[in-house]
């Protein structure tokens, strides 16, 4: 059985069946999930049967497609309801959004400017967590520390009801930011237990640390610290009056839940970004035919590809704080003339120098941002193409950008349905190229791009690289000159040790408290982090290897309970600092290169690191 063929099933049905098991079931409940995975499934319109067994039959009934009370599954076994397959089908199910009641609901939104001599204004940066907002991340937090002290070989389905009677509390008081991450962490240690191939440890090291540090901040911080801790159930749109729009570039947009769609890039005439989307369940295949369909945006009859190189004339705009353009009722937009990448207001994309594009799209790209905090990942660059170049991931396309900086560009999806990786190619193989490109930042200790979109090679145009296919013959003399590319990746933090404790950071999640532990003495890495200039690195990693190791004992010699709230906080810092120091290792590596011998810039491990240090401790 697959679970991607059962309905979702809502957080809080899961957790309920799981809590009313039997202790005895519950040690039975992980292998019980194993062997129901590899029985038969049947869909009957609403309803999913599931063969236990010869005689037995399990129902998962799903109106509206989500299982959401814990009677829509029901089992024909002598045991039933008090069985433990019922509560195995719902953990072998995915886990559903939450219901619309829950998610508009008022969640604390940012107050709007007011006076510095408001009473109000002065009340509401006074304001704090309330005592059932704090009880919630509290459970949020033994929650998380509980799967930090198992590793993801021991957080079974009974650690991930926890999970997810945890975030089903914290939706219901309001805090859909940290509710997510606890949906995150349960996804991805479902994905990680059962051996997706998608799966990446560093993703469930940011998903938990984005847990861990939401639920410590909603316990500390106040007024809009507070709400920016506490998030949104929905991105609110805000009006922008009228706009003068153009093109810029469609990307097909896949996501791992199955959907697919695209986004349309268009820039103001104050330079602005904005994005028009259209994402629905369907894959990769509806990525590619929507591209073609009309933008959902007033009475526009363009189609995306076409918006990405037309305009548009907008009034009655509405734009959320991430830069997405609103299609409500009120809402008039006209097609209007484009501009090419090489006029105004366009080309002043391309002026901004690239260190200060690279440090604007960190703030969104960061591991740890604001959800709400707005902004665009995206880099322009002009740049001569040198060639392909072989990396342990695969081939990137490596380029020179005027200010001298080495740029490693690769694809943005690797689906052979998209045009990405052979327009790519293709592109290596024509080095001597100059081209005006559009790229995601990668965060690296490197320059990195994910390639987006590119001027025509033969100066007509432009290409959207996930959907338009480039020829042989639209590329120049492929005798053009050919730089030597460079064997490695280089830039400041290129040789960085930081990874030394990164890769503790991850072995924590994968195998628990007790494998860290057991390492003994550290002292040759806290030695080598030391020398590389990363005193506060060094520390964390002593601190952590510690704190891992450290039981205390009774009067008569048995161990005690450990302190999973100890070793949570000082793996949450050790996880906030390195993303600190990476991101300024990333920055750094956009820095102009300076002519003559120069010092590679520092790395400020006395500044954010230690802030960092000082900020998660519980």
């Amino acid at each position: 059985m697959n679970d991607d063929r059962l309905p979702p099933v809502a957080p809080e049905v899961t957790a309920t069946l799981v809590e009313n098991l039997s202790p005895r079931l519950r040690k039975r409940l992980d292998a019980a999930v194993t062997k129901l995975g590899a029985r038969p499934t049947h869909r009957d319109g609403d309803t999913v049967t599931i063969q236990v067994d010869d005689e037995t039959e399990l129902r998962l009934h799903a109106p509206g497609g989500v299982v959401a009370t814990a009677d829509a599954i029901t089992c024909g076994c002598l045991l039933a309801p008090a069985c433990v397959h019922r509560a195995a089908a719902a953990c072998a199910a995915p886990t559903a959004d939450p219901p619309p009641d829950l998610a508009d609901r008022p969640t604390g939104a940012a107050p709007e400017p007011a006076s510095v001599t408001d009473p109000a204004s002065s009340l509401s940066s006074q304001e704090v967590a309330s005592p059932a907002q704090r009880a919630a991340v509290d459970a949020l937090w033994s929650a998380g520390a509980a799967v930090l002290e198992a590793g993801i070989d021991g957080a079974g389905a009974v650690t991930q009801s926890a999970l997810l009677r945890a975030a089903h509390t914290a939706r219901i008081r309001h805090l859909p930011r940290a509710a997510g991450a606890a949906l995150s962490v349960v996804t991805l240690l479902r994905a990680a237990r059962a051996g997706d191939p998608s799966y990446r440890t560093a993703d469930f090291v940011t998903a938990l640390a984005e847990l861990l540090g939401t639920a410590h901040r909603v316990g500390t911080a106040s007024g809009a610290e507070l709400d920016a801790a506490r998030g949104r159930a929905r991105r609110p749109y805000s009006p922008d009056g009228s706009l003068r729009l153009y093109g810029l570039f469609t990307e097909p947009v896949v996501t791992d839940s199955g959907h697919g769609g695209v986004r349309t890039w268009v820039a103001g005439t104050d330079g602005r970004l904005f994005t028009v989307g259209d994402v629905a369940p369907g894959g990769v295949g509806r990525a590619v035919g929507v591209a073609d369909r009309a933008v959902r945006l007033g009475d526009t009859a363009l189609t995306h590809r076409e918006l990405g190189r037309a305009g548009l004339a907008v009034s009655g705009s509405t734009v959320s704080p991430d830069g997405r353009l609103g299609a409500g009722k009120g809402v008039k937009a006209v097609t209007a003339r484009g501009a090419a990448w090489t006029e105004l207001p366009l080309a002043a994309l391309w002026e901004t120098p690239p260190s200060e594009q690279a440090a604007r799209a960190l703030r969104s790209t960061s591991r740890y941002a604001d959800p709400d905090g707005g902004g665009s990942d995206l880099l322009f660059l002009d740049v001569e193409l040198i060639g392909a170049v072989r990396e342990s991931a695969g081939t990137c396309l490596l380029a020179l950008s005027e200010s001298g900086i080495a740029v490693r560009l690769t694809v943005a999806d690797d689906d052979p349905a998209l045009a990405h990786r052979d327009n790519l190619m293709l592109l290596a193989a024509a080095p001597g190229t100059r081209l005006r490109i559009i790229g995601r930042l990668v965060p690296a200790p490197h320059p990195r791009l994910t390639l987006l979109a590119c001027a025509h090679p033969t100066g007509g145009g432009t290409i959207d690289l996930g959907l338009d296919r480039l020829r042989r013959a639209d590329l120049p003399d492929p005798a053009a000159p050919v730089h030597p590319a460079p064997p490695q990746p280089g830039g400041p933090g290129a040789h960085s040790p930081l990874y030394l404790l990164e890769r503790r950071v991850e072995q924590t999640v994968s195998a628990g408290r007790a494998a860290l532990g057991m390492l003994g003495d550290v002292t040759a890495e806290t030695r080598r982090i030391r020398r590389a200039g990363l005193p506060t690195a060094a520390g964390l990693l002593t601190a952590l290897c510690t704190s891992a190791s450290q039981r205390e004992r009774d009067l008569f010699g048995r161990l005690l309970p450990a302190d999973t709230d100890s070793f949570a906080t000082h793996w949450l810092t050790a996880a906030l600092y390195t993303a600190a120091v990476a991101d300024s290792l990333c920055a750094a590596a956009w820095e102009p290169v300076r002519e003559g011998p120069a010092a590679a810039p520092s790395v400020p491990d006395r500044g954010p690191g230690r802030a960092v240090a000082q900020t998660a401790h519980h």
